[in-house]
């Protein structure tokens, strides 16, 4: 048992500093992007600004491109295992919920980055362009993914990645978990560009929760704002 707690956590540092090299590289990339334009930011000027070789660059992003709109590969296989995990008790939307909030969780951490990336991208649409394409591919990989947890013997299709190329299999999957994929991809849009424009006082989590609190209901019209109710329509506890 030991020895095997041992290998994890060597396995856990050799993807923690795998992931702080792609960070480094990612944050270096925005930054200097924001100030001179991502069409005028160089491999090279990435890597020496992250202290690392234009060889290692590329052990990391594919392309120069890549290394604005694919901060994190690995974020949406992580969030669609964490919904096949989810215990069998939670609804769809609460599996969705739990699974992005995890990984969510360090957006305040990143808010300068993330804020100097939306930035970028509006300056670039090459990117956002690019950045979309992906996005409707995860999108899509994670609908199969709720497919397949309500209805493991269904016609969900396979539970893999076919990237922004694959054939468009949207027919196999049915409308709720399309629906709730799309609109799970939009309230945690919706929650950081609330928090950006508001916080402080609120936090982070408590605006994504809200978002999903709001959803649970069915987005019925909160009610008329009083003295003692946030200005985002939550009720105040005793």
């Amino acid at each position: 048992m030991q020895c095997v707690t041992n290998k994890g956590a060597g396995a856990g540092l050799r993807e923690r500093k795998k992931q702080a090299t792609r960070a480094a590289l990612s944050e270096a990339a925005v930054r200097l992007a924001a100030e001179h334009g991502a069409e005028n930011v160089t491999v090279e000027a990435i890597s020496n600004a992250a202290g690392v070789s234009p060889r290692t660059f590329f052990n990391y992003f594919d392309s120069h491109d890549d290394v604005f709109v694919m901060m994190d590969p690995d974020v949406g296989e992580r969030v669609r295992r964490a919904i096949r995990d989810a215990p069998a008790e939670l609804s769809p939307l609460d599996a969705v919920r739990e699974a992005m909030a995890a990984e969510l969780a360090e957006v305040e951490l990143r808010h300068e980055v993330w804020s100097l990336r939306a930035k970028v991208f509006q300056k670039s649409p090459h990117l956002l362009a690019r950045g979309l394409g992906l996005h409707m591919a995860e999108e899509r990989d994670l609908a199969r993914t709720i497919a397949r947890r309500i209805d493991p013997d269904g016609h969900g299709g396979p539970d893999v990645h076919g990237g922004p190329g694959a054939p468009c299999e949207d027919a196999d999957i049915d409308l709720y978990p399309r629906l709730l994929a799309a609109v799970a991809g939009t309230a945690a849009r919706v929650a950081i560009e609330h928090w950006y424009a508001h916080s402080p006082p609120l936090t982070f989590p408590e605006i994504f929760r809200d978002v999903f609190t709001h959803l649970s209901a069915g987005l019925p019209q909160p009610p008329a704002q009083t003295d003692d109710r946030p200005s985002d329509g939550r009720t105040t506890e005793s």
